[in-house]
């Protein structure tokens, strides 16, 4: 991840990568499924942030059409209609309510995301829309590949997560036309590390199975 590696914010990309997904149940899968639904909230937020900030970067807007009020995950069974335009957070919600969780589980979880995000919300403007680039140019790609390790995907909620995390390393990986190459030009830096180590503790509180992985290689350091 070349705009990470430097900072002390790629430690905690690559402790959410080496969380324990390839155990995770199907249930805990559908937690963590959850929990991104609120990131990516928080996601859609930071870039419009982004792009009030920098409001002459054609760039940035150019990122925005393609995560905001787009048909680029359309269609999908149950969840988006053949040219169905949404926010992709909208996609997120949608697969999420098709998801099998228990109901006490559910408001535990929705309790838990809406800390996330008035924890992140919190944040200065800046620190948000710097951690765009943080998010498109590697980062997310990661955590996305390591998902995707998990082992079930059953039923049609995960299906759609699955297909939401797929088409987004594609868009994301493409290094002359990806969403990293639209965003690259702002570099971030350690200010950003308060939304990355929210998002670590936001899985981990989703689906406590990751945790056991994470500290046994944290005491083999």
């Amino acid at each position: 991840m070349p705009t990470t590696v430097e900072h002390r914010y790629s430690q905690v990309v690559d402790r959410i990568v080496r969380l324990s997904w390839s155990e995770l149940s199907v249930d805990e899968l559908a937690c963590v499924q959850s929990a991104y639904y609120y990131f990516s909230v928080q996601f859609r937020e930071s870039l419009e942030i982004a792009c009030q900030l920098f409001g002459d970067d054609r760039l940035l807007a150019q990122l925005k059409r393609e995560e905001c009020d787009t048909a680029n995950l359309s269609p999908f069974p149950g969840i988006a209609a053949p040219g169905e335009r949404m926010n992709h957070d909208e996609f997120m919600r949608r697969a999420v309510n098709a998801s099998d969780i228990d109901p006490v589980r559910r408001a535990r979880l929705q309790q838990s995301g809406e800390r996330y995000l008035r924890a992140t919300r919190a944040l200065p403007d800046l620190h948000r829309a710097l951690a765009i680039t943080s998010y498109e140019d590697g980062g997310l790609e990661a955590v996305f590949r390591a998902i995707l390790q998990a082992p079930d995907w059953d039923g049609p909620g995960l299906a759609a997560f699955r297909h939401f995390l797929t088409e987004h390393i594609r868009f994301d990986s493409d290094e002359q036309a990806g969403h990293g190459a639209l965003s690259r030009h702002i570099v971030p830096d350690d200010r950003v590390l308060p939304l990355w180590t929210a998002f670590l503790d936001l899985f981990v509180a989703a689906a406590p199975g990751l945790q056991p992985q994470l500290a046994c290689a944290d005491a083999a350091e």
